[in-house]
């Protein structure tokens, strides 16, 4: 083989590994990248803060895709709802009486208690929030005096829990999620004199439920008293924790998940 051919193979040869390594180092780099990339996202993503903040901006966006306008006065507490439940249906079955939010924070940036019907929202409450605000919460539907009471009156220990706060903490923040007895027995007190400062009145289920939501709506408007209801069947611990939790955050300044976490 002549030297010609010898050179013209060799920077052949010289050209085609050059390109190889080019080629490999571009392909390395652009896995590289991407390997960045996604260990980015997966960091951003593992923080509490970074996925809750997420969420809410996933919720926008599909409020907006879906038509859906909230009032503004309005709009922290159904987006939570909606984040803790995954359920849009919330932006229009939750039901506000006139500036029920505005008097939800105002009393707890006052230190108002909460009573709960369940355990379950009582273990979900903000606790951070609540030792910020100075709040406590409470639910007496284990105490053996309910027990003996909704025995004794042929009730619901649930409806029985709700006289027994109306004596113990009068002018509290009253929240309903899983039983309509107990909603009922609120309508009756407040129609007797009770004035709670907000009722948050989502159970959920089939029987009395969508009745004992309408009746305390109504009975809220009638006498002035602050209301977030979650119309239908639809409700539970979880949504009255999600609504609880909005308002103590507000209260709280505790709204921008970093502060949180």
């Amino acid at each position: 083989m002549g030297d010609g051919v010898k050179s013209t193979s060799l920077a052949a040869a010289g050209s085609s590994g050059k390109e190889n390594l080019l080629a490999a180092a571009e392909s390395n780099g652009k896995e590289n990248l991407l390997a960045a990339a996604e260990s980015s996202d997966k960091e951003k993503h593992v923080r509490p803060a970074d996925i809750e903040k997420t969420s809410m901006e996933i919720i926008d966006d599909e409020l907006r895709m879906r038509g859906i306008a909230i009032p503004e006065e309005n709009y922290a507490v159904t987006r939570r709802v909606i984040h803790a439940t995954a359920d849009f249906d919330y932006a229009v079955n939750l039901t506000f009486t006139d500036r029920a939010v505005e008097y939800g924070i105002a009393a707890f940036a006052r230190g108002i208690s909460i009573v709960t019907d369940t355990n379950m929202t009582l273990a979900g409450i903000s606790r951070p929030a609540m030792e910020r605000l100075g709040i406590t919460a409470r639910c007496f539907m284990a105490e053996p005096l309910i027990r003996e009471t909704a025995r004794e009156m042929g009730t619901t220990r649930a409806a029985a829990s709700q006289i027994y706060a109306a004596e113990q903490m009068p002018g509290a923040v009253l929240s309903v999620g899983n039983a309509p007895t107990a909603l009922f027995e609120i309508a009756r007190q407040i129609r007797s004199g009770l004035r709670p400062a907000l009722v948050i009145g989502v159970p959920v289920g089939f029987v009395n439920v969508t009745e004992s939501k309408e009746e305390i709506l109504s009975v809220c408007r009638e006498y002035a008293i602050p209301a977030i209801v979650a119309r239908g069947r639809k409700g539970g611990s979880t949504v009255a924790c999600a609504v609880l939790n909005a308002l103590l955050y507000e209260a709280a300044g505790l709204a921008d998940p970093s502060r949180r976490f």
